[in-house]
Formats: C-alpha cells, structure tokens, sequence
C-alpha cells in the first residue's frame, strides 16, 4: 500500500528535512507540498532555500507549491506532515482535520491539548488510541498526533527506560543545543560565535511539561500525566546539530549506573522504517557522546548516552540526539508509520 502524503511548511528547515526523509520512503509518496503565499505558483526548487547537504530529490524539484491552506490539500491526500509555525499551526491544523486529513504534526501548537496524542513511537505507541477521544469529543473524521519537541526527545528515551527499572521522581537537566535548532534565520552569526546564550524562548517550559505527558500512562480515555518533578535550564551553543544534555535523575530505588546503562541498551525499538536497530546507544567513555562524532547514529535516529554516574538519590548521565532528524521531522515521519502500523490511514 502506497500513502499519498503532502508536507506543509514544506520549505522550511524542517520541511527539508521530511523531504529528505521522504524520498524515497518504502510507504509513502508525496504528492503535495504548501508554504507561505510568497512561494506558492513556484516549483519547490525556485520556493525553497535549500539547506540540506544534497540535491534537492528530482521527485519534488519540479513540483508546484500550493499556498498553506485546507483547500490548498488534494483530497487524495492520506496524510499530511505539518512543520508549520505554532502561530500558523494552531488555525490550519484543525481546519485539516475538521476536512478529513490526518496530521503528524512537528509544531509545538497543542501538544499540551488533553484530546491530542503526544508520541514518541518506542516509548508510549498506546497514546495513539487517544485519537479515538479526539474525534468523539471535536467531530473529526480526521486526527492530529504530534511529536515533542527536539530537546524532550532527546531526553525521554534514556528516562522511560529508567523509569521502567527504577522509578523517575525528579528530574534536572541542562541543554546544550545547537543552532539548527533555532531555524536557518533563528540566531545571527554576531551572537552565537565565541559566544553560549543561555536562554531559548518557551524552550523549558515544553521540556517540563512534555515529559510527563509522554511518561504518563493512558488509560483508554485520557492520558495521566507522571509526576516527576522536572526542571530545565535551555542554552544555546555554537553546533550546528545535535543537542547535548545533562540529565540529573532521582529515582525511587536504588539504582546503579551499570543497571541504568543496562535498562537503557535494552530498551527495544520497534519495526518500522524509520526507527533505528539500535534506539539507544550507551558509550562507555566518560567523553561521549558528542554531536560531532555521534549525532548521526542510526541515520540520526539513535539516542546516544554517556557518563552515566551514581548521585545521592538516583544518577547522573549526558544525552545526545539529531535535533533535525530524531528531534523533528524523523519523529513526524515515524509517526506517520506508527498511523499506517495501527490502521489510523
């Protein structure tokens, strides 16, 4: 079975991405790209300021953007890939929906949303079901389901799996996350060179939150959120990709760092397309993992960890992700196949 799929915001960083992600992809073809009204009329070669390094796929070059809008979404379309801004996002999304589309969705507009799943595939596929509420309580034939933002992927992984082993009851973490991050225009070169800026806007507030929402449990009717005590401290570093965090967690039992990289080598990914063998990768040496040298692990999918120590109270380990690619539209994209793997197109 071939999905017919369209990318809207498809010019953006992120946007490129899925593109790159999406060509080719074993499931699913695209066949309709949208962006602002300023590219819409022009083929997506002449629309978008590539960034990626490679060409930009044949498939696409020629193709005509359509402006952002319900109408602008051929009724073919099976499932469409948001990486539209949250201002954007929040108006266009459910319009999508109301019409009828599916919507995996990158942008950080209602992920907090009681009736909308929030998923990370390999940690909680169960949260899918919750789309069944969502249609009873808005009337959709349509659905949303979102992925969190780059900085809580990049930590919950590692988390489940010692929540699983141990029990998570607070959590601190400091990031380090590159500049991709901020979107090609997000940071000038005058402020992020010989320089760490440590704030990034709402960026720890979607980490505080967020993951208690992918750590909680669901029960059929909605999600009840963990009640982990998580606090975070945002900065922004002069890497391009990759976001390097500092996890401080307390646990409820004892735990050593042998059994927390243990749980964490073990915790299974899953059989879809996009999802690495390996979810996450425990190093061994104090000074891993770096963005650098590890951020493309599983074709930027895998979740590197090292420097797993013992602290009073739980322990201590630095995590790194793709922040582009595992952080944003990889995780769009996996959840588009976790939809196709549970009958959702």
């Amino acid at each position: 079975m071939t999905v017919n799929v369209g990318i809207i915001g498809a010019t953006g960083a992120v946007g490129q991405r899925l593109i790159q992600l999406l060509d080719p992809h074993p499931d699913f073809a695209i066949e309709a790209l949208t962006a602002s009204g300023s590219s819409a009329g022009k083929t997506y070669r002449e629309a978008a300021k590539w960034r990626i390094d490679a060409p930009v796929p044949d498939a696409v070059a020629d193709t005509e953007v359509g402006e952002t809008a319900p109408e602008a979404v051929p009724d073919d379309i099976d499932l469409v890939f948001s990486s539209l801004p949250s201002s954007v996002g929040e108006v266009v999304e459910p319009a999508l929906c109301e019409a009828g589309y599916v919507v995996s969705s990158n942008s950080s507009n209602h992920r907090r949303a009681d009736d909308v799943p929030l998923t990370i595939p390999e940690v909680n596929p169960d949260h899918l079901d919750l789309i069944e509420v969502q249609r009873d309580e808005r009337g959709w034939d349509g659905a949303l389901l979102k992925n969190p933002n780059c900085s809580t992927i990049t930590m919950v992984p590692p988390l489940a799996a010692l929540d699983d082993l141990a029990g998570v009851e607070r959590v601190e973490v400091a990031t380090l996350q590159a500049v991709s991050g901020a979107g090609y225009s997000g940071v000038s070169s005058t402020e992020i060179i010989d320089n760490a800026i440590p704030y990034i806007g709402r960026e720890e507030g979607k980490m505080e939150t967020e993951t208690r929402k992918l750590l909680g449990t669901f029960d059929g009717a909605a999600v009840h959120w963990h009640e982990a005590d998580i606090s975070a401290s945002c900065n922004r570093i002069p890497t391009i990709d990759g976001h390097l965090e500092n996890v401080w967690a307390d646990t409820a039992a004892d735990v050593s760092p042998d059994e927390a990289g243990a749980a964490m080598t073990d915790y299974p990914s899953l059989d879809l397309p996009s999802s690495p063998d390996q979810l996450i990768e425990v190093f061994d040496e104090p000074d891993r993992p770096q963005p650098r040298l590890d951020r493309n692990l599983g074709e930027g999918m895998t979740v590197s960890v090292g420097g797993i120590q013992e602290t009073t109270g739980g322990v201590q380990f630095n995590t790194l992700a793709h922040n582009t690619l595992r952080g944003a539209a990889g995780a769009s994209v996996l959840n588009g196949e976790l939809l196709l793997e549970n009958g959702y197109l």
